[in-house]
């Protein structure tokens, strides 16, 4: 019998060894992750209005939550920080329109440090039991953070007002924005993780895994509750029907100086009026019981100067019906953005003042900081705003017509406030001229839309330049214009006083999302420090001796 035998004076065979990674690929696979944290961002923002691809909102996530998973904290920071860039940068550009990228850059920059947060709790949270409600929550969080400070909030961009045409719509009614966001969200996190756990487990297999299991009803169930709460989305007439005209006057010109020329704003909605009194006297359009004039479509203050309000008056006269007039009013030394309820009869009969100013806007935060910085900006808000402190419901031939201005449809409190207060319907009148032919409309005609289904009321959206709407509760645009043309809308509207549940329950959703955050994030705290005290396997005890007893 023979054998072989290595001879002890062979070489032995060396396994054939990779050659190191250039410098570049390095540096490629280093920057793969910012870069990748970045475009899912831009893929969230290409789910907002006005493209209608709400879906991509759960792929944008999903990346986000891949991302993250298994990071240290301070590289989810990096990396959120860079989701919100990718995101804001572009949702925002339309801040920078009239006054150059400055402001357009320090806000969106600002505001990326609350999803930068988010982030980095996410990191936390991820290896938690059910980690995809946990995370799903934390943004609930931030957003509530972000609608609240500085200076008041900027909710701009909240998951939910990119939903509009999405099948988590109804969710809204559920719960408000708070509980439609929380439910794209949870279900991009979870759909992430059925994919992670799938690729970790080598096969469908994996699906099997209790962890698997959680995941995979982190994507079904805000899809099936959205189906179950299409039942609170209604359109029917509860207290009758309303013949309202929505009036769209234009402006002499696009930007800041739209009000340059003086009254002519004021005379644009006064034509335009007096044009839809004449197709309700030839039978083209029935008589409105009331009109809606945009905010700003006064360009000056009628309680001031005699011939605005004899146009007003006239305007008024000639429809035959009471008109909300936008105007920018000087009372005891104090500016405030009105809305004006003229009657033809009597004249200005109520008045309701914009309770939410605009930083920046209409107001003029750390004024003297900022003169110091660019003389140029405190001279574009020569003069802050004041706040009202009432809710604003006219009652327009026997309508309650809740009012939120512009920038208000943003804000939860400020929309739920005319409902509470007996609204029926609800107007958003607007001034959209300083922003050109951004997105921006579009943005804020598609929160018009969520606020309909949250609040299961007809909305309509009188803007000077465009677009303006009219919505029905169902979230549906029935009638609107284009931008930069005059025209009016005349509908039949249903009208309704009951409530849903977002309505009745407030602020409570997103209060109980919060606290969720807060608890999971706890539980990671603790969870992590538990992992970080226990000694490692075969490492000597550092404790008491466990030979005395």
């Amino acid at each position: 019998m023979t054998a072989t035998a290595t001879s002890v004076d062979e070489p032995e065979q060396l396994a054939p060894q990779t050659a190191p990674a250039s410098r570049g690929v390095r540096l490629a696979r280093r920057l793969a992750p910012a870069a990748a944290a970045a475009l899912s961002g831009v893929l969230l923002y290409v789910s907002f209005p006005p493209r209608t691809l709400w879906w991509l909102a759960l792929p944008a996530f999903a990346a986000l939550g891949w991302l993250l998973h298994g990071r240290t904290w301070k590289a989810g920071l990096g990396l959120g920080y860079l989701f919100g860039l990718g995101f804001l940068l572009p949702l925002l550009v339309w801040t920078g329109v009239e006054v150059g990228p400055g402001p357009w850059l320090a806000l969106a920059a600002v505001e990326a440090v609350f999803v930068a947060l988010v982030a980095a709790g996410v990191t936390a949270v991820s290896r938690l039991p059910g980690g995809p409600l946990w995370a799903a929550a934390l943004w609930t969080a931030g957003e509530a953070a972000r609608a609240r400070v500085p200076f008041g909030g900027f909710p701009w961009g909240k998951i939910a007002f990119g939903q509009a045409d999405g099948v988590f719509l109804p969710l809204a009614a559920l719960g408000g924005t708070p509980v439609l966001g929380f439910a794209v969200v949870l279900c991009g996190f979870g759909l992430c993780d059925v994919v992670r756990l799938v690729v970790e487990g080598r096969g469908a297999g994996a699906l099997r895994r209790p962890a698997a299991v959680v995941a995979a009803l982190g994507v079904a169930v805000p899809v099936l509750g959205a189906l179950a709460a299409r039942s609170l989305v209604s359109d029917d007439a509860e207290d009758g029907t309303a013949t309202v005209a929505v009036v769209q006057g234009n402006v002499p010109r696009a930007g800041l100086d739209f009000n340059a020329q003086r009254r002519a704003v004021l005379d644009y909605h006064v034509r335009e009026t007096e044009r839809l009194a004449a197709k309700v006297a030839s039978g083209d359009v029935p008589r409105p019981d009331f009109v809606l004039w945009p905010e700003n479509s006064s360009d000056i203050d009628p309680f001031a100067n005699p011939d605005a309000r004899a146009v007003i008056d006239a305007a008024a006269r000639a429809v035959g019906a009471p008109i909300s007039v936008g105007g920018v009013v000087e009372r005891d030394g104090r500016l405030y953005n009105e809305q004006i309820l003229w009657d033809p009869d009597k004249g200005a009969v109520d008045t309701y003042d914009k309770r939410q100013v605009q930083p920046f806007g209409e107001y003029l935060p750390l004024r003297s900081l900022l003169g110091a910085v660019n003389e140029n900006w405190t001279t574009m808000v020569r003069q802050d705003f004041s706040r009202g402190t009432e809710a604003g419901v006219f009652t327009m031939d026997g309508t309650r017509v809740g009012l939120a201005t512009c920038y208000e449809a943003a804000f939860d409190w400020a929309v739920r406030d005319t409902v509470t207060h007996g609204a029926q319907m609800i107007s958003v009148p607007s001034n959209n001229a300083t922003f050109d032919r951004s997105e921006m409309t579009y943005q804020q005609l598609a929160m018009s839309r969520v606020r309909a289904v949250e609040h299961s009321r007809t909305v309509t959206v009188p803007v000077t330049s465009g677009v303006s709407a009219v919505i029905m509760p169902d979230g549906r645009i029935t009638q609107r214009t284009g931008m930069f043309v005059a025209g009016s809308l005349v509908q039949k509207v249903p009208l309704r006083s009951s409530k849903t549940p977002a309505t009745r329950m407030g602020v409570l959703p997103e209060a109980v999302l919060v606290l969720v955050a807060a608890g999971g994030l706890g539980w990671a705290v603790v969870a992590r420090r538990r992992v970080t005290r226990r000694p490692s396997a075969g490492a000597p005890a550092t404790g008491p001796s466990t030979t005395a007893r």
